[in-house]
């Protein structure tokens, strides 16, 4: 990919080419489905599809591919547009690939474990097939699941409920004009429907929103009272534009408001086979209708800010320029191929009243370079610079620190590259530090579990210990078992943090050992003999299958002198033993 100007937010990802959006809200996250244009093509050449995540809509963290065509031992070609649904605690991915024995297109579905992932076949064969793509999943109210798919027809079966077999037979909606708009010229195609069906339920009334009328396609939408139709028309929500002969769509609740996927061609050497995922906020209209609108380089705005003070990936990124991802030693993705002058761009950075240090996870085969900390541009101000020597390798890892003065308040960070020629460093995390009673930095001592337990106890009963085997991030993450009730749990003693009427934000990742117990962040302040419990985070469900993130702001308060105060994560009910990671209280 040729390196891009930071004009703005989207494409919400510069380093490959991505398209065919299919949005998912998870705990709190939206988990992006995309396939992956490969660079030149000159065909619909796509061959893996790719995992996208974020938490406020700009800052997208690369999950790489953890489905492709390899995964389907049937298959050949043609890893085009899927979606992803949540079931049964498990993650189902139905997508068109061509047959191997027959050279027709079929639906598949992949089922995995969590929502980026690993994905695995889950029949050895097609699901249904007619030689027709772009499949749709939907679950309704009652808990009818139905997969929908079709260019140039529009057809559906209803899913049984564990998800890759369906009962009934596959039944063609009627293209009316009525239901689909009137198409001139093409007595074969006399709608508007031209492929990729979205179909969601909102207030009670079914959408259908669809490519229409190839070639350029434009985006419009039909409604219905029910999942099956009857259909009626109801118009453009995004007009023929952006540098792509296609466009597909995915619309999303999320945090509060509405979102419209899409792809265009808008980054260098984009073309209608070299397409880029983007977004839009928008607000129904009140009548339940969709607005019209526009392709935008601005994108969606910020959903609150970035905590610089807890472990961020290196591959979450709201614009990169030069970079490119893989896949790292010490799990997940890291950033590669960075040579002087590239750099990533992370909105939003909340550093409060400041940073005092700044390190990151690198790699160098060669002599390295530096990593320039500014704010708000490429050539804004620098607040501090790492030096980056080599390491033997490109995933041979150690962490880098350096001293940082200036960063207070929320800026955009811009980590700019420095060095000679050729390829400098990797990087796989990065993580700022506050000094002692600043408003920025974390409470926790050892929140990531990278100093074995150090500064962490056990609040009532149980065990803990670093398990390095299932981590969120870095090599370690801290294993409470032997909890005789709900309110045991890793604790620290934060008795001289905390300042009276202060708020305070809570992350904190865990993930069940067993069962899906439902798990919490809670502050035990205890003054004038006195003791009163703060929750800090919702309760919410975890489970064995991958990292939940527990979230929240409170403001601890009390009157007289403070004696103890415990951070301590704990469960609703149940004595289940749990894993944490990333803690953070600032």
């Amino acid at each position: 990919m040729p390196a891009t100007p930071a004009h703005a937010d989207n494409p919400i990802v510069q380093h490959i080419y991505t398209a065919d959006p299919a949005p998912l809200v998870h705990n709190g996250r939206v988990y992006l489905y995309t396939g992956h244009d490969e660079d030149g093509s000159t065909y619909f050449t796509m061959r893996e599809w790719r995992v996208w995540s974020s938490a406020d809509m700009v800052n997208w963290t690369d999950h790489g591919s953890p489905l492709s065509l390899a995964t389907f031992s049937w298959a050949d070609a043609n890893a085009w547009a899927g979606q992803v649904i949540a079931r049964n605690g498990k993650f189902y991915w139905y997508v068109p690939v061509r047959q191997r024995s027959n050279g027709q297109m079929v639906i598949g579905v992949a089922v995995g474990d969590s929502p980026t992932g690993p994905f695995r076949d889950a029949l050895g064969r097609p699901l249904v097939g007619n030689n027709e793509i772009d499949p749709s999943v939907f679950i309704d109210d009652d808990g009818q699941a139905y997969l929908y798919w079709g260019n140039p027809g529009l057809w559906y079966v209803r899913l049984n409920a564990d998800m890759i077999s369906y009962s009934g037979g596959v039944t063609r909606i009627p293209l009316t004009t009525a239901g689909f708009g009137t198409r001139n010229g093409n007595a074969s195609r006399p709608t508007l429907y031209e492929e990729g069906p979205w179909v969601f339920k909102r207030n009670g009334l079914y959408y259908n929103v669809f490519a229409a009328e190839c070639c350029s396609e434009f985006i419009a939408y039909s409604t219905a009272p029910g999942p099956t139709g009857p259909w009626t028309y109801r118009g453009t929500i995004m007009p023929r534009q952006g540098a792509s002969f296609t466009n597909h769509a995915g619309v999303i609740d999320f945090q509060g408001g509405s979102y419209f996927f899409y792809h265009n061609g808008a980054l260098p050497g984009g073309s209608g086979y070299t397409r880029s995922v983007a977004v839009e906020k928008f607000t129904y209209n009140a009548d339940g209708t969709i607005p019209t609108m526009n392709m935008t380089t601005t994108g969606a705005p910020q959903v609150g800010t970035l905590n610089p003070y807890v472990r961020q990936e290196a591959e979450t990124i709201a614009w990169g320029s030069g970079i490119e991802t893989e896949v790292s030693s010490e799990g997940g993705m890291n950033v590669g191929w960075i040579e002087n002058g590239d750099y990533i761009k992370v909105k939003g950075v909340a550093f409060g009243a400041g940073a005092t240090s700044f390190s990151a996870r690198v790699a160098s085969a060669t002599s390295g370079g530096r990593i320039e900390v500014r704010l708000d541009s490429a050539s804004g101000p620098v607040v501090g610079t790492c030096t980056v020597g080599g390491t033997g390798g490109w995933q041979t890892w150690t962490t880098s620190t350096c001293g940082v003065s200036g960063a207070t308040g929320t800026h955009d960070l811009y980590l700019r590259f420095a060095g000679g020629s050729g390829n400098l460093f990797n990087v796989n995390w990065w993580q700022f530090a506050g000094g002692t009673g600043t408003g920025g930095g974390n409470v926790l001592t050892n929140g990531d579990v990278e100093n074995g337990t150090t500064g962490w106890g056990v609040n009532g009963s149980g065990t803990i210990s670093r398990n390095t085997s299932t981590v969120r991030s870095g090599t370690g993450s801290l294993s409470i078992t032997g909890r005789t009730s709900a309110w045991n749990g890793p604790s620290q003693d934060v008795t001289a943090k905390l300042t009276n009427g202060r708020s305070y934000s809570t992350s904190v990742w865990v993930r069940a050992q067993s069962g899906t117990p439902s798990a919490k962040a809670t502050l035990a302040l205890t003054a004038n003999g006195t003791t009163s419990y703060l929750q800090l985070t919702p309760a919410t469900a975890v489970t064995t299958n991958g990292w939940t993130q527990l979230t929240g702001t409170a403001t601890p308060s009390w009157s007289g002198t403070l004696t103890n105060a415990t951070f301590y994560v704990e469960t609703a009910a149940g004595t289940d033993s749990l894993l944490v990671d990333d803690a953070s209280l600032q």
